[in-house]
């Protein structure tokens, strides 16, 4: 069960919609321990002092503004908030804008907003009218003592609040070195265009979240219950050196890229890695015997035996040629 952060109200023109804000998500990292390798014990966490190497105790701990190199302001949370008192625990609605208008880079970190006591229709009200409008709100909002703009969102039946990065958090892209925008200037075909619009086509898809899994979080748990069940808890297992990754051959070929790509068909790269491991490794292997044919045009049992654009394998006499045809080009 989530844990409420703080009680207070949406204030939009006269309006104050009474809400409890909670986390909308919840940490699925895997969490390791210090342990003392000799005795398993925990090792804690301490407070040091920098200069001196000692231990400083929690009541001893102030905040501090650096103002200059090594020289700080010393702060108390009481001076702090006396600081800005207007800030309150209030979600106060700046603007109403559309919602494409924010790019993803400024969204930060969500929160789930409900109705406090007796403020359930007026929360409705708010919440179904940003529906119709289909506007979201900009707001500003003060949590953990640091002041945030936010997007509030109506999410089906719920009222979800997104920290913003402030316009100055986000770098500006002229830090970067980029290729130039448009295809001539990039130096970008058409042909090369439609068939990159092909591929996203293909690959496109409706959002499912639940498609999507943490595959380190569940082979790290496999991991852990494997030396439960052998009774090695207490023990380092030595495992060999991974094998070296093998370095694909260089295509400057863009177009034979993009067309190999087209002939897989529809992918998921990030739920079917594994699913897609052998045919990722077939495609390296036909990359390195490529690169090494110069401008020959490959077999028709080798282009016939690839992934249709469904994903299905083709059949027959033309795919059990494919191995010896591969072979072929990989010797000359």
């Amino acid at each position: 069960m989530a844990h409420m952060i703080w009680k207070g109200a949406i204030s939009f023109g006269l309006v104050h919609v009474p809400v409890q804000l909670y986390p909308a998500t919840q940490s699925e990292k895997v969490g390791f321990n210090l342990l003392d390798k000799r005795t398993i014990d925990p090792i804690g966490y301490k407070q040091i002092n920098k200069r001196t190497g000692k231990e400083v105790a929690r009541e001893n701990i102030v905040r501090g503004f650096e103002y200059e190199k090594d020289k700080y302001v010393v702060l108390s949370d009481d001076e702090i908030r006396a600081a800005n008192p207007e800030s309150t625990q209030t979600v106060d609605i700046l603007a109403f804008i559309d919602a494409p208008d924010i790019s993803f880079l400024y969204l930060d970190t969500p929160y789930f907003l409900t109705p406090d006591r007796k403020g359930e229709k007026v929360y409705a009200l708010l919440r179904e009218a940003m529906k119709a409008s289909g506007k979201i709100g900009v707001a500003s909002v003060v949590l953990h003592n640091k002041q945030h703009l936010a997007a509030l969102i109506p999410v089906g039946p719920m009222l979800a609040l997104n920290t913003l990065r402030w316009a100055a958090e986000v770098r500006d892209f002229d830090e970067f070195k980029l290729p130039p925008e448009g295809m001539k200037a990039a130096g970008v075909t058409s042909r090369e265009l439609d068939m990159a619009k092909k591929l996203i086509n293909d690959m496109s898809d409706k959002w499912d979240p639940s498609q999507y899994h943490d595959t380190f979080h569940d082979d790290i748990m496999a991991l852990v219950d494997r030396k439960i069940r052998a009774g090695k808890t207490e023990e380092i297992t030595e495992v060999e050196a991974p094998r070296e990754s093998r370095q694909s051959a260089d295509i400057l070929d863009l177009s034979d890229l993009l067309k190999r790509s087209l002939g897989r068909g529809k992918g998921k790269p990030a739920t079917g890695a594994r699913k897609h491991a052998a045919e990722d490794d077939e495609a390296g292997d036909d990359a390195e015997a490529e690169a090494a044919t110069p401008a020959r045009k490959k077999p028709r049992a080798a282009r016939s035996a690839g992934t249709s654009r469904s994903g299905s394998k083709s059949s027959g006499a033309s795919a059990r040629s494919a191995p010896a045809a591969r072979k072929r080009r990989a010797a000359a």
